[in-house]
């Protein structure tokens, strides 16, 4: 018997020498292989080629609006008028635009979202329909937007307009309906025409990070007596939280830049209200309807400098959903 174990603890003691870093072929450089140098530099350079068009994008928009930067400053962002003949200009009502419809997209898509991804990546429905709904959902991504913007000026609005004047007359104590006999193109319209946009990027996004998520997480909680429900939002909805962080913030990025629709249905009025039946406009909607008759100079700043601040406004959401989602990994270790 002695003869028998001694292999058997030269093997284990082998074993144990072995180091985790000998064991990880991903760590290996590749510094014999000049395919692998190739490629990773090859990579490289992609990288450094992307970083330097967003940086020239970035410059050609700020030299073009430097007459707007040197004319009214800081105080372009909070600026409320908006008189092309005498070149007086402000950014505020378009931010809050902007701002709000986008906010008010992702408040209906993120829920009903992660719904369709639930639905689409768990045993609900048969693997038939679940797999025909997925790809509805995703479809809805392949229409152009001005098709959607026109859609909703002949289908959609029309069935929503009772709606709001309901609203508008029942619950006007309220400021976010207070709008007596509202118009069918406001801001809530927008919203939810931007909501229906940015759908299937939400939906299509968190059902590939929920079917990603290793099966043996399912049937460890329900072996401990977790119930279905309470192993989807106590386990899976968790475990995908980084992901479904970064599907929502892309589609806020969609909602942030969309053009063509949202200029259809938003009404292109430059005011600041607390009402969700007021008209409104957009920093995208603006862009595209006064920078091709846009005279050189102030102008076509004012316009640039526009550009710039939604450039910004994307930053600042990418860079925020990084840290939220550090933050929570940091929270859960």
């Amino acid at each position: 018997m002695a003869n028998t174990s001694e292999p058997a603890d030269k093997n284990s003691s082998h074993q144990s020498n072995l180091d985790d870093e000998s064991l990880n072929l991903t760590g290996i450089s590749g510094t014999n292989f000049w395919f692998d140098q190739g490629f990773t530099r090859l990579v490289y350079l992609f990288a450094l080629v992307t970083f330097a068009v967003l940086f020239l994008m970035s410059w050609v928009i700020y030299q073009e609006a430097q007459p707007a930067i040197k004319q009214f400053g800081i105080e372009f962002l909070w600026g409320q008028d908006w008189d092309t003949g005498n070149e007086i200009f402000g950014a505020l009502p378009y931010i809050y635009g902007t701002l709000v419809s986008s906010a008010i997209a992702i408040f209906l898509a993120v829920p009903v979202g992660i719904a369709v991804a639930l639905v689409t990546s768990e045993n609900f429905l048969p693997a038939s329909v679940r797999t025909t709904l997925a790809f509805v959902v995703e479809l809805i991504a392949a229409i152009p937007s001005v098709i959607i913007g026109l859609w909703a000026i002949f289908v959609f609005i029309p069935v929503l307009e009772p709606i709001e004047k309901w609203l508008g007359s029942t619950l006007n104590v309220i400021p976010l309906f207070n709008t007596q006999d509202p118009v069918g193109t406001n801001m809530l319209t927008a919203g939810i025409i931007l909501a229906i946009m940015i759908l299937p990027t939400m939906a299509a996004i968190t059902r590939d990070v929920l079917l990603a998520i290793p099966k043996e997480l399912r049937s460890a909680s329900m072996a401990l007596g977790g119930t279905r429900w309470e192993t989807i939002f106590r386990v899976l909805l968790p475990a995908g939280f980084s992901g479904i962080v970064s599907a929502a913030m892309l589609a806020l990025g969609r909602a942030l830049g969309e053009t063509m629709a949202v200029t259809m249905v938003i009404g292109n009025s430059a005011q600041i209200s607390a009402s969700l039946l007021d008209p409104a406009y957009t920093i995208p909607s603006v862009l595209a309807n006064e920078f091709a008759e846009a005279e050189p100079g102030l102008h076509i700043g004012a316009l640039s400098y526009l550009g710039l601040i939604l450039f910004g406004l994307t930053l600042a959401v990418n860079i925020g959903a990084v840290l939220l989602v550090r933050w929570f990994a940091r929270k859960n270790n």
